[in-house]
């Protein structure tokens, strides 16, 4: 039963909130790094599993938990990742254990689902009109939420302190959203069991992914060309060709091959990730650079992780709070896909300016507020766009569909004996599928025709429900 409906005022700012935490959390901690390795008296290998172990439960939870929600509801799905998001943020500020801080970090992964779940919350919550914008402002906040965390971490942290304050940050950010969303999410209700579990699927998905991620993870630690590496990753496309295979082949697949190959919509694939990376690049490397001692590394500019966050991140972080409010109306009032090419445009224009003129704290400054410009309002396209390729694919896919059907009336007729029921498509396909299994035929036009019926009788893309 639907919960009653929350004005769009309220519910398109929690949404933000709750999904903003994810890029909070994968970046306050980045900073703080070499100082948990000296406070834990480990080495730098192995504290960067909080970062791999995060990344690897995200890798792998994402796709369960999208589908987990369409089937149970995302309002239920929702509070449940914030709860597990709630338990490793305690556990990583309870015991001053490397251990215990990886499990952590790894629980905190499962927010990286809170982003699609939000789309879906919109989307049944939000008419047409609206869902454009909305989703456009939401992904901004994504962006922004990546600049925030540094920031906070900067605020809350100085050499010496104890690391596991900035984690306390987290904790409150968990107990707030779970609030958040208990209060204003709309509940809705599921799909329902579906056809089936996709069991295998689940764990082809998460293996083939795992070893890929491993390998570009550990690749540094353990050499490009070493056995591990090349194991891992040979592993890994091993396993993955054969869970595409299977997912062809699987009635109720876990994530449909058409999300990914179709040719409408892998481009809006690509965009996400090479945006993604753009984003992380800009905060991670500008925190670098600007924190070499220049006598040490010939750039930078010696600064403090304080001076990084206040001096170098804050005014990008100001300027891109502002360029994802605007977003969305942006992407309804244009095209998706022009909003999306010239905040590239801008991106391009960021990183050249940057890679040509570093040598002064404000040509940084001004690059880190142009990058934001980009992502945030790359960020807010990219839903638009992807919906736009989905509805393109969808029609495209439909008409190949009836041709489909005309296909298997006429073969369902001539095998009958007789014309096949022009208004009856599904006893057409039961009539060959039924005749293929008694024997009655075994040509290999009805064992072609039968596996088209099979695979082809739903069409794939009725999952894009963006």
């Amino acid at each position: 039963m639907r919960t009653p409906a929350v004005s769009p005022g309220v519910l398109i700012p929690a949404l933000c909130f709750v999904v903003m935490i994810t890029s909070v959390m994968q970046t306050a901690v980045v900073p703080l790094m070499p100082d948990i390795a000296a406070q834990l008296g480990v080495g730098t290998n192995a504290v960067g599993w909080i970062v791999t172990g995060n990344l690897l439960t995200a890798t792998v939870c994402t796709p369960l938990l999208g589908r987990l929600a369409d089937r149970r509801g995302p309002r239920k799905v929702l509070l449940g990742i914030l709860g597990v998001v709630l338990v490793g943020s305690l556990l990583c500020v309870a015991w001053d254990s490397l251990p215990v801080l990886i499990a952590g970090r790894a629980l905190q992964g499962t927010s990286f689902a809170l982003f699609p779940i939000g789309v879906a919350v919109l989307r049944s919550a939000l008419g047409p009109y609206r869902l454009t914008a909305a989703l456009g402002i939401m992904s901004g906040t994504m962006s922004v939420g990546g600049g925030a965390g540094m920031i906070a971490a900067g605020l809350l942290y100085s050499d010496g302190d104890d690391y596991r304050r900035v984690f306390w940050l987290l904790v409150a950010l968990a107990v707030i959203a779970a609030a958040l969303a208990w209060a204003v999410v709309p509940g809705s209700p599921g799909s329902g069991t579906g056809s089936g579990s996709d069991l295998w699927g689940a764990v082809g998905l998460a293996v083939g992914l795992s070893a890929l991620l491993l390998a570009l993870a550990q690749g540094g630690t353990w050499g490009w060309v070493s056995v591990p590496t090349i194991g891992c990753v040979v592993a890994g496309v091993l396993v993955l060709a054969a869970w595409y295979r299977h997912e062809r082949r699987s009635d109720a697949p876990l994530v449909a091959p058409a999300l990914l190959t179709a040719r409408a919509v892998a481009p809006a694939h690509l965009a996400a990730f090479l945006v993604g990376i753009a984003m992380f690049v800009q905060f991670l490397a500008t925190a670098v650079f600007v924190q070499a001692a220049p006598e040490e590394a010939g750039y930078g500019f010696g600064a403090s992780v304080l001076e990084t966050s206040l001096l170098y991140l804050l005014p990008g972080q100001v300027v891109g709070i502002s360029a994802a409010a605007v977003s969305g109306f942006l992407v309804r009032r244009f095209r998706a896909e022009r909003v999306l090419m010239v905040a590239c445009a801008i991106g391009v224009c960021g990183f050249a300016f940057v890679g040509f003129a570093h040598d002064r704290p404000w040509q940084v400054i001004v690059a880190v507020a142009v990058l934001n410009v980009f992502v945030s309002v790359a960020y807010g396209a990219l839903p638009a766009n992807a919906r736009r390729a989905c509805v393109a694919a969808r029609h495209r896919c439909c008409e190949r569909h009836q041709r489909h059907r005309t296909d298997i009336r006429q073969f369902a007729g001539e095998r009958a004996g007789g014309d096949a029921p022009r208004d009856d498509h599904d006893r057409g396909c039961r009539h060959s599928l039924r005749a293929c299994v008694c024997g009655r035929i075994r040509d290999r036009r009805c064992g072609r025709a039968c596996r088209r019926v099979r695979r082809r009788c739903e069409p794939p893309f009725a999952i894009y429900k963006i």
